[in-house]
């Protein structure tokens, strides 16, 4: 089996016939210096190993920590997001309230921005994202629920569905990341975005449409609405993009990338969970609305 690790690139680990060949012979040296020698070399074995704090390192296991920390961030923006949308609602005002996922969904693009094209990480860019997107999740999930009761709780489980098996898949190494499959990924990913902005303009505009509430994504085809197609779709894209970012992560770490990077990979899994999220949510809420 080949070794990958530099460190193995010696004669005694290549050739079979280099142990043989090869003899140890150690320095003389008194039976105290002996002793001492054999506890230093102990102290090293029993020491625990060097993390990400140690090393300023990036690891798996710090970048999981600070996605963590994000998501913290964000499930309690969510909570007032999802407050601040409903506190408008009354018998004489039956309406939730838009003004947090409009402040959630701007403030949120914009810092995305900002963490894309800035050159060193920033750490309290990605918090205030995520504090931004919580905003933003919190007020349309809270809008979703008020029209279809129980949708939130059925998107969350099938948003944490969809992580959960491509993490195990990626983790076996039963799906990777290649080079043509990215490369179809991004020509897609083009694709829906212009889709996306042409039909967030139509809708704008009132553009008389024969679909209804989510634009040219209501219309059918043979007698399927066209936002569920593209949302499957969509959701197989989102699944891509996480094995993308944990391809990613373990790359930055055989690189042994700064630490702070990161919190580079915990922003870039957080923008796919809930674009995958959002996405969902919006798959079933076609198929409610046409029940």
């Amino acid at each position: 089996m080949a070794l990958n690790n530099p460190a193995f690139n010696t004669p005694a680990f290549q050739d079979p016939r280099a142990g043989a060949q090869t003899r140890y012979s150690p320095p003389p040296a008194n039976a105290a210096a002996a002793a001492a020698e054999t506890a230093n070399i102990e102290g090293m074995y029993a020491a625990p190993s060097a993390g990400a704090v140690q090393t300023d390192r990036m690891t798996v296991e710090d970048t999981v920590f600070k996605t963590l920390g994000l998501f913290a961030v964000l499930v309690v923006t969510a909570v007032v997001g999802w407050i601040w949308t409903m506190s408008t609602v009354s018998v004489a005002n039956p309406s939730p309230n838009v003004l947090p996922m409009i402040i959630g969904g701007l403030g949120g693009f914009v810092l995305a921005m900002v963490a894309i094209f800035k050159k060193k990480p920033s750490v309290p860019v990605f918090i205030a994202y995520a504090a931004f997107e919580g905003l933003f999740v919190g007020g349309i999930s809270a809008f979703f629920e008020f029209l279809y009761p129980g949708i939130v709780v059925q998107a969350t489980l099938a948003t944490l569905s969809v992580v959960g098996v491509t993490l195990a898949l990626f983790a076996s190494g039963k799906i990777r990341a290649s080079a043509r499959a990215t490369k179809i990924f991004m020509i897609a990913m083009v694709g829906y975005l212009v889709f996306s902005l042409i039909n967030l303009g139509l809708m704008l505009f009132n553009v008389p449409l024969a679909g209804g509430a989510f634009g040219l994504r209501s219309v059918e085809i043979a007698g399927i609405p066209l936002g569920l197609i593209i949302g499957v779709f969509v959701v197989i894209m989102a699944a891509y993009s996480l094995v993308l970012d944990f391809d990613q992560i373990q790359r930055g770490v055989r690189n042994g990338a700064p630490r702070v990077y990161g919190w580079v990979g915990a922003f870039g899994i957080m923008v796919t969970v809930v674009w995958l999220y959002v996405e969902i949510l919006r798959i079933l809420a076609i198929l409610r609305g046409n029940n």
